[in-house]
Order: structure tokens, then sequence, then C-alpha cells
């Protein structure tokens, strides 16, 4: 089984919401980049997560918005727009936080980790997703261990 068809299948995508989602950003030219946790499974080795991060290009992003909300269920949140499809588990979100910006165009590991890092320390953050944080953070320490440079003593102190 490749990861692709595997992901599919744990996200009980039986209506190709992942594949019409980047079909869409393509074809129409929006130019994003994967964060979040699929975005440290780029880069490390990988742990399955019903979400899909995606940080928009800021001047794209309304664009974005209106075209996915024409053929999906499209809601606004105060730093995201959740996009989602009857028939698939896969979640979906398109960041509205312009600190994410830069990361457009691809999404290197510091950058990932440094999404982890603001979402870690993010107080408004379920602390079930903060330790999912925390975790991602310590497995792109392990394959970057350079990295570690760039993560505050706060965050590092609770890394087990």
């Amino acid at each position: 089984m490749q990861a692709l068809e595997y992901w599919k299948t744990v996200t009980a995508d039986t209506a190709g919401f992942l594949d019409r989602v980047i079909a869409l950003l393509a074809e129409s030219g929006v130019r994003y980049c994967v964060i979040g946790g699929q975005g440290v499974n780029a880069f490390v080795e990988p742990v399955v997560s019903l979400d899909l991060d995606i940080a928009v290009a800021t001047e794209d992003l309304a664009s974005a918005e209106a075209l996915l909300g024409r053929q999906f269920r499209v809601e606004r949140f105060p730093h995201s727009v959740n996009v989602s499809l009857l028939g698939s588990d896969l979640r979906v979100q398109l960041q509205t936080d312009s600190r994410y910006a830069a990361f457009v165009g691809g999404a290197s590991p510091r950058d990932v980790l440094q999404g982890k890092i603001w979402a870690a320390q993010d107080p408004a953050r379920r602390p079930s997703k903060r330790q999912k944080d925390l975790a991602d953070i310590s497995r792109l320490l392990e394959v970057y261990p350079a990295l570690r440079i760039r993560v505050p003593d706060d965050i590092l102190s609770r890394l087990i």
C-alpha cells in the first residue's frame, strides 16, 4: 500500500476530498504549502493525523476560500478557514495567521518547527493539541538536532 492510499484509508476519504482540494488549489494558481503535523511528517517518520494544515499566500486567501466554498463545506474561525466534505474524515485547515505567509512556496523543517512552537505556546489551544505539538517538536529535533537552538527554554523544559 502506498503512503497516499494509506492516508486516504485512515481518513476514510471515499469522496476524493484530498485530491480535489489539491487539484483546485493547483488549477487556480493558489500558492500554498503544507504545515502542521503533515508538514512535520514530510521531514520525519510520519504519524497518523486526520488534519491537513495549509498555509496560503495572504493575497490568495480570499480567492482560495471562495473557490473551496463552491465545492466544500467552509467554516471561518479566528485563525483558520476549515474545509470539509461529507464522505471524508479529513479536516483541511487553511491558516489565516499572517505569520505563516512566509512559509508559502515550500516550508522547511525550520519553518514547520516554528509553526509548532507558535502552536505549543498558544494558551487558547486545547491541552491535548499542545501535547501533540510538543511531540511533533521532539520528532523534528530527533532528526534535526541543530534546530534545538531555535526552541525556547519554556518548551524545551516540557519535552520528554
